[in-house]
């Protein structure tokens, strides 16, 4: 327990066998999220039990997110009891053709390692601007992020533990503790179709950017599918399901992470039968730089810059306008360092005269599918909003 009680704090506790038994060290015990997990001071916090943080958008600039300005949605309490020489992950489930459980060591050294940067979104990330309200965090853009991970293709765990032909689903487990403290209630099991299992870049990772996975982010182990919303890629996990149903653990059934298979009128209340399971997250951008309130100096060129993402599919066009979405103006787009990673967009604009301006967003996806300007179709949840991310600025006198 002192061992991993030093692996939550950072350093070893001095003096640690002194402490009374159950004795939570003060440091614990803060609610800053900067001395707590690292974060960057303007990171915004929307709730502490559980922990959910998000950036601002120009927080997010930097080509690969760092640690410290990574968003954190949690559905339970952060476990602590961590001992990662004896930790180990088991497969098992209805269309197993094996149990097989493997430590640390195990995936590390007896599988291939890849590293993918890959883009991770809360299914909720812009719900505070759906009208009427979706209960939930109101997270406003800041809930996304593109970090490197590395690790283990979830398939070739899969062929080894062996899987039948009515496989269906996999679904995941973890340490994290449910907020009654009941230790028998599990906080969330979701999971991805075989499909997106069988994936190169899914996988069962125990390192970001280079590092141990940060606690908060699901040291020492988690499951990363990028391009479906977040909640797939489960934290902390030690248990991988193979079923021969739709995974029906806590947080995959009634409206959680699922909106209307047809569209709604706001305020509806959707049966669950009318509600589909959220995979591919839709075609979204941000603007990172300048920040919103940015000052030019008249005749000066602004630059401006950010990310597009597309869930499963790529971004092929992005377009900014000026003039509040009369006209649009085609930028430079790069490429995606693989597939599922966000890609980088920049362009010089003019702005014509002095005044009030707002610079407004559009990526356009490999399917021609384009963000709307506007919210857009309603869901009791407020899940997928991909709406025009827009910035004011201000051009004034030299």
């Amino acid at each position: 327990m002192l061992a991993s009680l030093s692996t939550v704090i950072g350093t070893n506790i001095v003096f640690g066998e002194k402490m009374e038994k159950d004795y939570e060290p003060l440091f614990l015990q803060d609610n800053d999220p900067q001395s707590l997990f690292g974060k960057h001071a303007e990171m915004t916090t929307l709730n502490d039990r559980p922990w959910n943080i998000e950036a601002k958008a120009h927080l997010l600039d930097d080509a690969v997110t760092p640690e410290d300005r990574m968003f954190i949605r949690n559905n339970g309490v952060i476990p602590r009891n961590i001992d990662p020489e004896n930790w180990t992950l088991t497969i098992e489930g209805e269309s197993a053709q094996n149990q097989k459980s493997y430590t640390l060591n195990d995936l590390k050294t007896k599988f291939k390692a890849y590293t993918y940067q890959l883009t991770l979104e809360c299914g909720g990330n812009g719900r505070s601007e759906f009208n009427p309200p979706a209960k939930g965090n109101q997270w406003t853009i800041g809930a996304v992020s593109c970090a490197n991970w590395t690790g283990v293709r979830l398939k070739d765990l899969l062929a080894d533990v062996g899987v039948n032909g009515d496989a269906v689903y996999i679904g995941y487990y973890g340490k994290d503790t449910h907020l009654s403290g009941d230790p028998n209630k599990v906080v969330i099991s979701r999971g991805v179709p075989m499909d997106k299992a069988m994936q190169d870049e899914t996988l069962v990772a125990f390192a970001m950017n280079g590092k141990d996975i940060p606690l908060a982010h699901g040291y020492p182990l988690r499951l990363v599918a990028g391009g479906f919303p977040a909640s797939a890629s489960g934290k902390w996990i030690n248990r991988l399901v193979i079923r021969n149903i739709v995974h029906d653990g806590p947080k995959m059934t009634g409206t959680a992470y699922r909106v209307p298979a047809e569209p709604v009128a706001p305020g509806t209340e959707v049966p669950e039968e009318m509600m589909k399971i959220i995979e591919s997250m839709p075609v979204k951008s941000l603007i990172t730089y300048p920040k919103s309130g940015a000052i030019v100096k008249e005749g000066q060129s602004l630059e401006v810059r950010g990310h597009a993402w597309a869930g499963e599919q790529s971004v092929n066009e992005m377009d900014i306008s000026i003039d509040f979405g009369a006209t649009w103006q085609r930028v430079r787009l790069g490429r995606p360092k693989n597939r599922l990673a966000w890609q980088r967009w920049s362009a010089d604009v003019k702005l014509p005269q002095k005044g009030y301006y707002e610079v407004w967003a559009r990526a356009t996806d490999s399917n021609g599918k384009s963000q709307p300007m506007v919210v857009p179709g309603w869901n009791p949840k407020g899940y997928l909003n991909n709406a025009c991310h827009r910035i004011a600025v201000k051009v004034v006198t030299v």
